[in-house]
């Protein structure tokens, strides 16, 4: 049975990859069945190929080692559900129950994967970042700008000052007064957006720290980054929309803002539940 997202993925990509890590995927291709019940060390006999490559396959396909490969690849093969995000793989009897269902396991496999890939020291680091920041700007286009007014919006609800607009100059304008004490955090799936880049450029620049929330990939942005919290890279090219991408960053800033909560001193607490308060009397 073949996997809704990944085998296709790397069928899709296996022209553009090394020699080496070609090898990987035409082996993993004809023996997927096979490959949750291998270690590294068989993959790469069987495939002719060092062990270092299948990590960097494992990487150029958006996933960070090789335990987390099989773990993502078992889940998929052994799901029924097509992958909501792959345009080809909607059918035209689909149900609206059907498309829910679709939607629903999307994005569990997507959730799931992030968990197993999340670099938790660079998670800290975030976390520390933003704890310390007095000011935080967000920044993100597309699909990835709802992401960065989930962020803004929470993380005001903290008394830090935030700023989050969709359009570059508006942005730009309010970095350009920031110093190292505040924070930049960039939304961008692919990493390769322009104004994203033109402002992580900006921001290193004026030595502001820049949080870049992104997909695993050879990414510009990552380049720029003081810190990469990165999620697997499982869009296709034919997609929808950006289902999976975005759940994942929603989620990344939830688990920001609840770390970053719990930081926080007594008095911000208290304002927070006068804040509460106040907006619970106007629904009356």
């Amino acid at each position: 049975m073949m996997s809704t997202s990944l085998l296709r993925k790397i069928k899709e990509k296996a022209d553009s990859l090394s020699r080496a890590e070609r090898q990987v995927a035409h082996y993993i291709l004809d023996h997927a069945d096979l490959v949750q019940t291998y270690t590294i060390s068989e993959i790469s006999s069987n495939a002719n190929v060092s062990q270092a490559s299948v990590v960097r396959f494992c990487k150029r396909m958006g996933i960070e080692s090789f335990k987390t490969f099989q773990h993502t690849l078992v889940k998929e093969l052994s799901s029924n559900h097509a992958n909501i995000n792959d345009l080809s793989l909607l059918r035209e009897n689909d149900t609206p129950y059907q498309l829910f269902q679709k939607v629903t396991m999307s994005n569990k496999i997507a959730l799931d994967s992030l968990e197993q890939t999340l670099n938790k020291k660079e998670f800290d680091k975030a976390v520390e970042c933003l704890s310390r920041a007095k000011r935080i700007a967000f920044f993100g286009v597309g699909g990835s700008a709802t992401a960065a007014l989930d962020a803004s919006h929470k993380f005001a609800k903290l008394g830090v000052a935030t700023g989050m607009n969709t359009d570059f100059h508006t942005v730009i304008s309010y970095v350009s007064n920031f110093s190292s004490e505040d924070a930049l955090v960039l939304f961008s799936t692919s990493g390769k957006t322009k104004d994203v880049l033109e402002m992580a450029s900006y921001a290193k620049k004026i030595a502001v720290p820049i949080v870049a929330i992104t997909a695993y990939s050879k990414s510009p942005l990552l380049k720029l980054a003081t810190i990469q919290l990165c999620f697997p890279d499982i869009e296709h090219d034919q997609r929808i929309g950006s289902i999976a991408s975005r759940i994942m960053q929603l989620n990344m800033v939830d688990a920001l803002y609840l770390s970053v909560f719990h930081r926080i001193d007594k008095q911000t607490i208290d304002n927070y539940h006068k804040a509460r308060e106040e907006i619970l009397r106007l629904r009356r």
